[in-house]
């Protein structure tokens, strides 16, 4: 079993998008993570989403060690990160946003856990956040950080902007929705779909990296644009994902009573029920594939 842990290597993806001061100022560290051969970075792999702020001169011009993936036209970053995955030639996949700071030594602590063959994913701990924790609340399924621990904790999703997968497993899942999650929710999307199939999902403390939240996307969208985006993310989410028919009646429920109490929620829902064909489609994978209850995920939180 170790010998084949040894033979893990690791490819580094980041997709990008207009963030060249970010570049600057974060990708030093990811270099020097690189040189620590205990983290078994084969390849750091920069998607760039058709930036047009000098972005690709900068890797081109001072990172020629990094290889340069380009998106023609901007696809946004569910497909960035799933082009980087199908190019990566590492067994682990490390996705970092272009706006995170890794520590030298952060994947020591990560690979082990990828002895045992059912973990999917691990992610890493971002100074000021702890794992995740999710419950089902007033028909809603809702997450927020659980407290910084210093053991390892079950995690109900591991980051797309700073957490680590299995490649092999990524690719039978096909990677993150990007017909249904462009951002926001694509990464839990991902990481229920795993836990669904039986797969564990961990939070590592000792994996030490900085973000700064929302540096990009805050650049290209309102904060009223942002949130109305979670809102109707989370709505696609529950409606692929939650196959159990006793909450999924509760969910019903839950958002005729939203959608009385606040008029304005009609149009989180009109926007989501746009995309109800891609939606029903997803949904009977969900409902053909999965082996674990959602009730018997949300216990475990």
């Amino acid at each position: 079993m170790n010998k084949k842990v040894n033979l893990h290597r690791v490819s580094i993806v980041i997709p990008n998008y207009n963030g060249v001061d970010l570049i600057r100022e974060n990708l030093a560290s990811v270099v020097k993570a690189v040189r620590n051969r205990k983290n078994r970075i084969c390849e750091v792999i920069v998607v760039d989403d058709a930036s047009t702020d000098g972005s690709v001169s900068l890797l081109e011009d001072k990172y020629s060690q990094v290889k340069i993936i380009k998106h023609r036209i901007n696809r946004g970053f569910s497909s960035s990160v799933n082009t980087g995955a199908r190019s990566a030639r590492g067994t682990i996949l490390c996705l970092l946003n272009n706006d995170v700071s890794p520590s030298r030594d952060f994947l020591v602590y990560v690979l082990p856990h990828f002895r045992d063959q059912s973990v999917f994913g691990v992610s890493l701990h971002e100074r000021g956040y702890g794992w995740a924790k999710a419950s089902f609340a007033g028909g809603y399924i809702v997450h927020e950080p659980g407290v910084e621990s210093r053991k390892t904790m079950d995690t109900f999703w591991v980051s797309g902007g700073s957490g680590v997968y299995r490649r092999d497993y990524w690719m039978k899942l096909r990677g993150m929705d990007e017909k249904l999650f462009k951002f926001y929710w694509e990464d839990v999307d991902l990481s229920y779909r795993a836990a669904k199939r039986g797969m564990k999902l961990f939070w590592e403390p000792k994996a030490r990296v900085v973000h700064e939240h929302e540096s990009t996307t805050s650049r290209r969208f309102s904060k009223r644009k942002m949130r109305r985006m979670q809102e109707r993310n989370q709505l696609i989410f529950i409606w692929k994902n939650l196959t159990s028919p006793i909450l999924f009646r509760k969910h019903i429920f839950g958002l005729l009573k939203r959608m009385s109490r606040h008029p304005g929620y009609l149009l989180i829902f009109l926007s989501a029920i746009r995309k109800l064909r891609l939606i029903l489609k997803a949904r009977k994978k969900e409902v053909k594939e999965g082996k674990v209850s959602d009730e018997a995920l949300f216990s475990r939180f």
